[in-house]
Parts: structure tokens; sequence; C-alpha cells
């Protein structure tokens, strides 16, 4: 099957079944009637992803679905199939494929999120057969109301003895595993990276784009939230809690470890600049940049990306099509799209999530 070829996808909800609970902002944002949080506290952004959901037979859960300019509705990984170098670049898709090599997700927590540690590239390439590790980044977009400390767990602050954890794990002994850490405060704006091998936990009430190698892998040594329980295959990559206590890096860290501080990188002449949010001194992994529109733009990017709206209103356009944006709009701007221009009256700041850099 061919399709048309697409510069510019604009995304819709692809919401995805997870073992917290949250969600609420995000049927806001979807304009739902009766808001609500669930099992559904995520939305998978341009994801070539499946999501890892032991017991649930959507097999293709957390793969996006776009709506081509035709009305018709087709998988991601089907309109890319036709034709991967225009939508990823030839040396892209030369050297990973049909592939983004980033996943990019809105999260809502409604409540802390399980304790969890994620492989990294090497760890994943030598012990589970998959190029992809989980490091991830995270930009805090807002905060839910009555949350007065939001906060993340990033990293060991005290790490216990590797046979003190196995201990803590079996018995979930959570009280002691969590005097493991210290909160690290968050608030809108800020960005955090949390490499592979770093243990760490979301809290409750945050709202957030979430940037992430492209995988589903975790170890999540904390067993039950919310009162639901994860089945024994979700909590250690298939394998036993010997194995898992491997993924760990027991390093003390601090704050300084994992909190990015965006860089000005580019000015156009109206008074708009661009940002780089996550670069090469943070992660070979994926980058992220912010560009803050004040008038009127026009620029050309050198491969695909995932293009969020954090704030503001206005437009864009690619040839003879143009789209409005609103907050929380996302849309993938394919590799040969060429020259897009962006405009706004009141301000607009758009995340660009970009998938590795081929020169590292």
């Amino acid at each position: 099957m061919s399709f048309p070829l697409e510069p510019l996808l604009m995304l819709g909800a692809n919401r995805v079944w997870r073992t917290y609970q949250g969600g609420q902002v995000l049927d806001c944002i979807e304009g739902k009637e009766v808001p609500q949080d669930s099992h559904f506290p995520e939305d998978w952004i341009g994801s070539l992803t499946a999501a890892k959901n032991p017991g649930r037979a959507q097999a293709e859960e957390g793969i996006s679905q776009v709506t081509r300019s035709n009305g018709e509705s087709v998988l991601l990984t089907d309109l890319f199939s036709t034709d991967p170098a225009y939508y990823l670049g030839e040396q892209h898709y030369g050297a990973f494929g049909l592939d983004t090599r980033i996943l990019v997700k809105f999260l809502d927590s409604a409540i802390r999120l399980h304790f969890q540690v994620h492989p990294t590239a090497a760890f994943s390439k030598k012990f589970l057969g998959c190029t992809s590790g989980k490091t991830e980044a995270y930009v805090i977009l807002a905060i839910r109301d009555g949350i007065e400390n939001p906060y993340i767990y990033a990293g060991f602050q005290r790490p216990p003895e590797r046979g003190q954890l196995k201990t803590w794990i079996e018995k979930q002994d959570i009280d002691s595993i969590e005097a493991c850490f210290d909160k690290i405060p968050v608030k809108t704006g800020d960005v955090f990276l949390i490499p592979g091998g770093y243990p760490h936990a979301l809290g409750e009430g945050i709202l957030m784009v979430e940037l992430m190698e492209a995988s589903d892998l975790a170890v999540r040594f904390e067993f039950e939230r919310g009162g639901y329980v994860l089945p024994e295959e979700s909590r250690f990559l298939g394998r036993d809690l010997g194995f898992a206590l491997t993924v760990f890096d027991h390093s003390p860290v601090g704050m300084e470890r994992f909190q990015c501080h965006p860089e000005l990188i580019r000015q156009f002449p109206d008074g708009s600049e661009q940002r780089l949010v996550i670069g090469k001194q943070h992660t070979h992994c994926f980058s992220a940049r912010e560009t803050i529109v004040k008038n009127k733009i026009s620029k050309e990017e050198s491969g695909f990306y995932i293009g969020i709206v954090t704030d503001g209103c206005g437009r864009i356009t690619v040839g003879d099509r143009s789209w409005d944006l609103h907050p929380y709009d996302r849309y993938f701007v394919a590799a040969s799209c060429g020259v897009t221009t962006l405009e706004s009256q009141e301000g607009l700041r758009i995340l660009e999530c970009v998938p590795p850099d081929l020169e590292n």
C-alpha cells in the first residue's frame, strides 16, 4: 500500500495503559467531559514503540496512529514504511532502519510512580539482545493544584549495599528503600536527565514531557502502587532479582548530576530564539531544543523531529499548507520537510525532540 508523502503530521492522542494512575490532566487536554485519573496516565507521541504490558492483548498498543490529509487513519509504522528515507532521512534509516530511536510521551502522574531503574544501552546490548537502553529526560510542564512540594527521586544519595538492597526488595521494605533518596524539588520549566542505571521515581501531580530511548525496558523493584500489584513478569525484565540488581548504578549522586540548564543557540531577526534543552553534554541518546517564536520565523532543520507546543498559540506552514497550533498540540516533521514557517501574535513555545546525532 502506498500513501502520498506528508511533510508534517499533526498527532492525536495515543493513550497507553500503565501500572500506575494518572491522566486526568490529559483528559482535560483532550476535552473529555468527565476528566479522571485511570491506568492511562501516558500519551505516547509519534511512537513506533510497542508498550510492554503483560496480560494485555493489544499488540499494537503504544504505536501511534495518524490521520492523513485525506482523513484516513493509518499506523505510523505503515506510513513510514512506504518511504522511510523521506520521513526519517537516508542516513538515519541506513543506520537504524525503521526506528526513530526516541520515544516521546506526555506523562501525568496522580500518584508517585514505582521505584524503578532502566538499563543502559551497553547493558541492553550485552544482556538483553536490544540496541537501546532507557536513558530518559523530563521536561516539567505543570504541577497540579494542591501539590505543595513536587519532587522526583533520582539516583541513590545514600546507596545501600547490594545484599541489603536485595533483602529490602524481597521484603518490600519501601521505607528503607525510600530513605536512600532525597526528594529533588521540581518546578515548571525544569529539565532533568536520568541516565540508564540510576534508580528513580517520579512524584505525584506532575505533568511533563518524557523523552527517552525507544524502549519500554524497566526493572520495577516496588511491586505495588495505588492498589495494583505488578505481575512477576513486569518486575525484573523477565529474569530474576539477582539479574535485576546488576542494572543498578550504586554511585552516590546529588541533584546536579541530573538537572539540565538550557543554553541559547540561535537568535532570529524578530527576537525569536532557539535554546538547547538537552545536548551532547548530557547524553548522546537524543537531544531537545526549544523554539520561542516572538513574531514570525522560517527555519529548516537537518532531520526529523517531534514538536510539542508547551505554551502559546500560533501557526505553522509548510509549502501551501498551514495548521493552527494550540497548547499541547504535537506534530511530526519529516526529515525531507524543508522549510517550516512559524508565526504567533502572542508568543509561542515549542519543544522539539530530536533523535541521536549520527556523528556520535
